[in-house]
């Protein structure tokens, strides 16, 4: 008995259990309930070997008293804590045995309880960084954030600044659009002033040229000396005296040159508006345009050559005078313009127009509709034949081949197209030289499809009988 009561005070069993006892008192809050449940069934099973033990010794106690010794304790003390109906199953295992046990398990209690201490600093270590980590992962975000809405706004100011510029850009193309129209404009003002300057200068020389041949005249009426008898040709200051027609030819030639392109820039563009309303091609409307320009000029050639003809034979018989009887009849063709009959001119071009194979308007209006158009380019062009020399069309035929010098391409042509398809507007010739290019639509195939439209009928010959031409015609004639 001795040697197993020696044997358990060495095991320390008591004092174990006191440790593991403070221990989970002090943890007892901080772990979860498996593991209290856990460190009290330890408790439980190391008190019940501790309880093994004593009841081990409690019998060999009992055993070396005697057969009556220590009856009465057993029964004062152990009987009654029996009655409470704690049993202990007896240990199937030899004392020694069971206290070896018991080491081994304390043993394996305090590697387990290092265990679980460096176990829980590691994972506190753990949570340190997973918190560090965190807290380094929401700055990075924080940052990324804040680099993408900088990018974001840096975008909008760039796209903000981007149109500002457009903008200005836009605002100073405008600008310099509007400086060039006023230099242009201010340059046709110069331009126009000039003109009107050398005109005056004009007559003023032939003013002066006049009031000097007068003056001559009247010495000469007054004087009683032979020179009036003489020869009007013999007179130096008489055969030097310049006709009006050729001191204002220059000046002429100018102001019809600019009465030209503004035809071409604003009474064509009004006819075209005018005809689109009845004829939905604009290709027809341009050709019939440029039919009227081209018959205007030829109906004003004829007249300025029968004008021309009747002052010839009205002047001729009574024609004295330092110039000639061509600068005279010229002169007078200059100075009476308005005796021009630009109606009868009018008249002949719409009947060309009526007959002229390639063009077609329809049965209910009429070319009178164009006789504004038409009026203006009569007078341009009979006031250009009394230039010297005088200013003509260049000849053109659909198909022709096309000449840069003679024309400029509209902007819906095929700018690869060798050949001329329709005119939109003539080119103006002074003798051979080209002085102002036309107009003209280039297109591939052009040769045929003018051949095709050729050899169409025109319907415009069958609308003789129409009673809105006829009505319209008779107003024009009574006019």
């Amino acid at each position: 008995m001795a040697d197993t009561l020696r044997r358990l005070a060495n095991t320390s069993s008591c004092s174990v259990v006191q440790q593991k006892l403070e221990a989970w008192d002090k943890d007892y809050h901080v772990i979860s309930c498996d593991q209290n449940l856990n460190r009290c069934c330890e408790l439980l099973e190391l008190t019940s070997r501790v309880q093994g033990q004593l009841f081990t010794i409690l019998s060999l106690t009992a055993q070396e008293g005697g057969h009556y010794a220590g009856v009465d304790t057993l029964k004062s003390r152990l009987l009654p804590w029996l009655s409470t109906c704690f049993t202990m199953a007896t240990t199937s295992v030899s004392p020694d045995t069971s206290l070896n046990l018991i080491q081994d398990n304390v043993e394996k209690d305090r590697k387990l309880q290092e265990l679980s201490l460096s176990h829980e600093s590691d994972m506190f270590k753990m949570e340190d960084r997973l918190c560090s980590t965190r807290l380094e992962l929401d700055s990075v975000k924080q940052k990324l954030a804040d680099a993408k809405f900088e990018l974001d706004s840096t975008k909008n100011k760039s796209a903000t600044i981007l149109l500002a510029t457009e903008d200005e850009i836009l605002h100073l193309k405008a600008e310099l659009q509007d400086a060039y129209e006023q230099m242009n404009l201010y340059k046709m003002k110069m331009e126009d002033y000039d003109r009107q300057v050398r005109l005056l200068r004009d007559e003023v020389t032939y003013l002066t040229a006049e009031k000097t041949i007068l003056q001559e005249r009247l010495m000469r009426s007054r004087s009683p000396s032979p020179v009036p008898h003489c020869s009007r040709g013999s007179s130096p200051v008489r055969a030097e005296s310049p006709a009006r027609a050729r001191l204002t030819s220059s000046a002429r030639r100018t102001r019809l040159l600019s009465c030209f392109s503004e035809l071409y820039a604003t009474e064509r563009l009004e006819a075209q508006s005018l005809l689109r309303r009845y004829v939905d091609d604009l290709e027809t409307v341009q050709r019939i345009l440029f039919i009227a320009a081209v018959e205007s000029f030829q109906a004003a050639r004829l007249a300025y050559r029968q004008f021309k003809l009747r002052v010839r034979k009205t002047l001729s018989p009574t024609h004295v005078g330092p110039e000639s009887l061509e600068d005279s009849v010229a002169d007078y063709i200059v100075r009476n313009l308005d005796l021009y009959d630009v109606q009868t001119s009018v008249n002949d071009v719409i009947n060309a127009m009526n007959v002229n194979p390639r063009i077609s308007f329809p049965p209910e209006v009429d070319f009178v509709l164009v006789s504004s158009f038409i009026r203006e380019m009569c007078r341009t062009a009979f006031s250009m034949q009394t230039l010297e020399p005088p200013l003509d069309l260049a000849f053109s035929t659909d198909g022709e081949l096309y000449s840069d010098t003679k024309y400029r391409r509209s902007y819906d042509s095929e700018f690869t197209a060798p050949l001329v398809a329709y005119h939109v507007w003539p080119a103006l010739m002074e003798g051979d030289t080209v002085i102002v290019k036309g107009e003209a639509v280039t297109r591939r195939g052009t040769l045929w499809r003018s051949r095709s439209r050729s050899r169409s009928p025109s319907p415009v010959r069958s609308r003789s009988g129409s009673p809105t031409r006829t009505l319209v015609s008779f107003n024009e004639t009574q006019l």
